[in-house]
């Protein structure tokens, strides 16, 4: 009994137990189920701009341009962001895609009866304010959600930003969730990536033909020493080093490059001393417009003018800038601008139908108090009538085709038809719509047609606009030429010079160079430390040549060619050589046919006294053969005058050694006659007949004959030829006979001398010889004079250059022919002239005292 009472108690307790955690079981769930399951941290952020609809479009623009941080006391939960200065071109922005959103809305052929609701913030040019704009653009606007948390975005697609860093903390914000942003101007060459930015989309170019095309327009202009400002951004980065690579590419040298964030006035004050030291007159900016802004106040203050800004679509068109006194500084600027806006209907709408939508509380005989929004955005409503600036806009209509893009896109997804209007039961999700805007391909209404590359973006299609003064005085960006990367090389960029209006006002295209350009006929020789693009000019060596401007080396000019004076053409080399019309050629002449005129005097005179003793006495028919040789002898040097030729080569060198021979064998033959007489007079001699005029004649022809031999083999084996000689000289060519063989000059040569040194040693032996006239004392004395002249001919022939070389010949056959003619007949054409009374047998027989 105790066992089962027990039992009975054990029982009761367990199952009081099991009601209690039941019950606190049950009311766990009824406490739960009155807590969300999804809670916004703070406060969700309200859209500037909204209305609804059945799919929804984002908007993230930067409409006010500064923000004032508020002061964190880490008590109290802080304040709100407060926004101020406001950017009407942002502004704009946000009005053009209201207006493309109900442009489509009232459309019969796109999305029907679909209507396309928006919700548009103001990020205040933060990525702070985007990372919360783009939070409350998936999120919504409920603070909670009784559902999960990875629910469906509240909007379908993004249009925004305008700035490349603020794009890409928001595309990395909504890239996990696959939701599509499509900016209208972030550039940014970092966003091309797929990988990292799978559903980014942009209606403008990237920054890599922009940047590219800056080095272009650089390189066109003849700029090669640029100095180079961007913004320390994603956006001025990633450009600035496209730039940097490409400008490499052109040969355009940077001076410096720098950079400044525009929190950062310290580094703007460095900016700007650095750009008053430079040299560089050209700058190129690669900054955002708000950068833009800070740096030209800076230039203005310090009155840094007269500089060539080379701009980027950020800023070139950008209407904050156009103050009165920045024209001073950007007046003149070149730029590639994203092409006008032509947007029919939209200038109406910014002063009318915008603000009867979206403020309500600004028409006339509007009955509704005013409100929240339009006491917190007087700033926006005083620029309710303001509308000159439209013509101008251009980004707007990039703006306008991604409105029309995603409504292209959703179109297609909702399997839209005209007559029975668009599926709305189809659930579209944001993966969706990335896939669908890939394959879009359609035509605006202003014939502009919009599609995405591989990468995301549209083709690139820029203005090149300059900054100039308009007839009333105002700023205007004028177009002066286009850049379209779809054309074919050759046809992307065109400028029309003569409308560009250059810094100062002036027409004179600006020089922004290291070094000056080196002319034709010199070279550059980098300075040393110093960028490519500073050099020195150094003229071509002697023979080299450039032809070019800049050149970076001489060519050398071909063999037959020179250098001119100025180093910048090859022309022909002078061909030397002794001519008969020059003044040597013409002394060397005269002397030559003076010494033919006297030989062929002295001739006629002893043909005239032939019967004399003086003229029989020692052989006259040597002495007429003498004579003849000599003749021939001042000839031969004719031969040495003239352009060289391949037979007058041969016949100067072959002549002068056989006339010499045979002139030189006749005064040999004088010689031993003068011998043989003396030693016919002793007793018992007999030795005339043994050299009678027979003889005589025959010593001549045999001395003359080996020479003749030596000048045949010479002639047959390796004769003389003509020869360019441009060793001496580097500007002009000797032309000049080569010997061909020198054994063969020397033989000749030698064999003169030899038969010259044996006629002196027996004149010599036969100069005391008694007798009233000793022909032998005259022929000691012209052979001492042949044996000098041609003694000092070798040397002299060796160092003489050129045409010198002839010469020297030619005057050594001269002067020996000379010198024999006078100191053989001079003394006997004397006597038979003016001292006839000599030339009588009994004196002439007499002995000398």
């Amino acid at each position: 009994m105790c066992k089962c009472g027990h039992f009975r108690m054990t029982f009761k307790l367990s199952l009081v137990m099991l009601v209690l955690v039941i019950l606190w079981v049950v009311r766990a769930i009824e406490a739960q189920s009155k807590t969300p399951l999804c809670k916004i941290l703070g406060s969700p952020e309200s859209p500037l701009l909204s209305k609804e609809g059945d799919v929804t479009i984002g908007g993230a623009f930067s409409i006010h341009s500064k923000i004032t941080q508020p002061l964190l006391s880490f008590t109290d939960t802080p304040t709100r962001l407060t926004c101020s200065s406001l950017n009407l071109r942002e502004f704009r922005f946000a009005q053009t895609m209201i207006f493309a959103i109900e442009e489509i809305n009232s459309s019969d052929y796109l999305l029907p009866n679909v209507s396309i609701g928006y919700r548009i913030y103001d990020n205040c040019g933060s990525t702070l304010s985007s990372m919360r704009a783009a939070m409350a653009l998936m999120n919504g606007a409920d603070a909670t959600s009784e559902s999960a948390c990875s629910g469906q975005s509240a909007v379908h697609a993004i249009i925004g930003e305008s700035e490349s860093s603020s794009t890409i903390v928001l595309s990395r914000t909504t890239g996990p969730f696959k939701l599509p942003v499509i900016s209208h101007s972030a550039t940014c060459e970092c966003l091309s990536s797929r990988t990292e930015y799978p559903s980014f989309f942009r209606t403008i170019a990237s920054d890599l033909y922009q940047s590219r095309a800056l080095a272009q327009l650089v390189k066109h202009f003849g700029w090669s020493w640029v100095g180079a400002v961007n913004s320390d951004s994603d956006y001025g980065n990633n450009g600035m080093a496209i730039f940097l690579a490409a400008a490499r590419e052109e040969g355009v040298c940077v001076e410096y490059t720098e950079k400044f964030h525009r929190t950062e006035p310290e580094k703007l004050k460095k900016v700007v001393e650095v750009i008053r030291k430079s040299t560089a007159r050209v700058i190129v900016g690669f900054l955002a417009h708000v950068e833009m802004n800070n740096l030209l106040e800076q230039l203005s203050v310090h009155n840094i003018t007269g500089l060539q800004f080379i701009g980027v679509e950020a800023w070139i068109t950008a209407d904050s800038l156009v103050t009165p006194t920045s024209f001073s500084v950007l007046g003149g600027s070149l730029g590639f601008a994203v092409q006008k806006a032509n947007i029919s209907g939209f200038s109406d709408f910014v002063i009318k139908g915008f603000w009867e939508s979206a403020f309500p509380c600004t028409q006339p005989n509007s009955e509704i108090v005013m409100d929240t929004q339009c006491k917190d955005n007087l700033d926006l409503i005083e620029t309710k009538d303001y509308n000159d600036d439209v013509p101008e806009l251009r980004y707007s209509a990039n703006i306008y085709k991604a409105i029309y893009a995603v409504a292209h896109s959703l179109h297609r997804l909702l399997k839209c038809k005209n007559v029975s209007g668009c599926d709305k039961m189809i659930k579209v999700h944001p993966w969706q719509v990335v896939e669908a805007l890939q394959m879009v391909n359609f035509t605006i209404k202003n014939g502009d047609q919009v599609w995405f590359d591989s990468t995301g973006a549209a083709v690139a299609r820029y203005e090149v606009v300059n900054w100039q003064r308009g007839a009333d005085g105002s700023v205007e960006f004028k177009p002066v030429g286009y850049y379209d990367a779809s054309l074919p090389p050759g046809e992307k960029f065109v400028l029309r010079n003569k409308d560009i209006m250059w810094p100062g006002g002036k027409t004179e295209l600006p020089v922004s160079v290291c070094s000056e350009s080196c002319p034709p006929g010199t070279r550059k020789v980098l300075q040393k430390g110093k960028p490519v693009c500073c050099y020195d000019c150094i003229l071509c060596a002697e023979g080299e040549i450039s032809n070019t401007t800049d050149s970076n080396g001489c060519t050398k000019c071909p063999e037959d060619f020179w250098s001119s004076e100025n180093r910048d053409k090859c022309v022909l080399k002078t061909v030397e050589f002794l001519t008969f019309t020059e003044v040597m050629g013409i002394v060397l002449v005269f002397f030559s046919l003076f010494g033919v005129f006297i030989t062929i005097i002295v001739a006629n005179l002893f043909l005239i006294n032939k019967d004399t003793p003086l003229v029989r006495a020692n052989n006259s028919e040597l002495s007429f053969l003498l004579l003849f040789s000599l003749t021939l002898c001042f000839l031969c040097s004719l031969t040495f005058i003239g352009r060289p030729s391949d037979w007058s080569c041969m016949l100067r060198h072959t002549a002068f050694g056989i006339t010499f021979v045979l002139c030189i064998s006749c005064v040999l033959g004088k010689t031993i006659v003068v011998l043989m007489a003396f030693r016919a007079t002793l007793p018992s001699s007999n030795v005339m007949k043994w050299f009678g005029p027979t003889q005589q004649r025959l010593s001549v022809l045999a001395f003359t004959l080996i020479q003749v031999v030596i000048c045949i083999l010479w002639l047959t084996i390796n004769p003389p030829y003509p020869f360019k000689n441009m060793e001496i000289y580097m500007d002009k060519i000797i032309l000049e006979c080569a010997l061909g063989s020198p054994i063969g000059f020397w033989a000749v040569l030698g064999y003169i001398g030899i038969l010259a040194l044996l006629c002196f040693i027996l004149a010599f032996l036969a100069r005391k010889l008694p007798d009233n006239f000793n022909e032998a004392k005259f022929i000691t004395f012209s052979m001492l004079i042949f044996c000098a002249v041609w003694i000092t001919f070798i040397p002299a022939y060796v160092s003489s250059p050129g045409k010198f070389t002839v010469a020297v010949e030619i005057f050594a056959m001269l002067a020996s022919s000379y010198g024999l003619l006078v100191c053989v007949f001079a003394p006997k054409c004397f006597i038979i002239l003016f001292k006839p009374e000599l030339n009588t047998k009994k004196h002439m027989m007499a002995k000398g005292k």
